[in-house]
């Protein structure tokens, strides 16, 4: 199935402050997707809503920042509002190589899965990460994968293609906004939707602060235990405790 003749499919790019990366993001995306460009600007203090805009992609201007989670939901439900059915996530920085797109959504569009993730950790890749966030990503993806009776080798990626009934799951009141990571690979499996992954080149970003920084691996390791629970909480068909 050809990325060209796809008009149902869009790609979301939440971004906050990405100014000098947002347009050669949007650039690469172009050279392996014909798809539409949704960028949702995550209350940005420069120039990324100019940018983007600039740079023909669709733009979603958020008053304040609201964070990954919430930029990335506002996406989803632009999107399925748009009517879209299929729809690649992957963030601003240009840490996500465009090149994977093709192998990202292929197996979605073949109906073969309802979400992929993109796995820096699988094939050849090499991915260097700091000894802590490292640890955090192998004792959740041990987690991830007991829970879900699946090998999960990367369960903090944000690279992903998902179709529409994913996009509805991401667009409700379950869908964890704080720290969307293992809980929602959980969550997935829960309701009964399809997850693989596909091994994908990511780069480390130079210069920038990662939100798993400083002490805040401390308070993300609290938040996605309990967001674990409380999504082990409810029933498999989803709904409130």
């Amino acid at each position: 199935m050809s990325l060209k003749s796809e008009g149902k499919f869009v790609v979301i790019v939440p971004a906050y402050n990405e100014s000098g990366r947002i347009a050669s993001t949007i650039a690469g995306i172009r050279k392996f997707s014909e798809a539409n460009i949704i960028v949702v600007s995550d209350g940005s203090l420069d120039n990324t809503a100019d940018e983007a805009r600039q740079s023909g992609a669709v733009v979603i201007e958020l008053s304040f920042n609201l964070g990954y989670g919430a930029a990335l939901q506002t996406g989803f439900k632009y999107a399925l509002k748009k009517g879209y059915q299929f729809a690649i996530q992957m963030d601003a920085d240009g840490q996500h190589d465009p090149a994977a797109i093709p192998a990202l959504i292929e197996p979605v569009l073949k109906q073969e899965a309802d979400v992929t993730i993109g796995s820096r950790f699988l094939g050849k890749n090499e991915y260097k990460s700091p000894f802590f966030r490292r640890a955090g990503i192998i004792f959740f993806a041990f987690i991830a994968s007991l829970l879900t009776g699946k090998k999960v080798t990367d369960p903090t990626s944000g690279f992903q293609a998902l179709n529409r009934k994913v996009m509805e799951l991401y667009a409700s009141d379950e869908y964890p906004v704080d720290y969307p990571d293992a809980d929602v690979i959980i969550m997935l499996h829960r309701r009964g939707l399809r997850f693989i992954e596909v091994p994908v080149t990511m780069k480390r970003v130079i210069g920038k602060v990662s939100m798993h920084s400083g002490l805040r691996p401390f308070y993300y390791t609290f938040k996605m235990l309990l967001s674990i629970f409380v999504t082990l909480l409810r029933g498999k068909g989803g709904g409130r405790i």
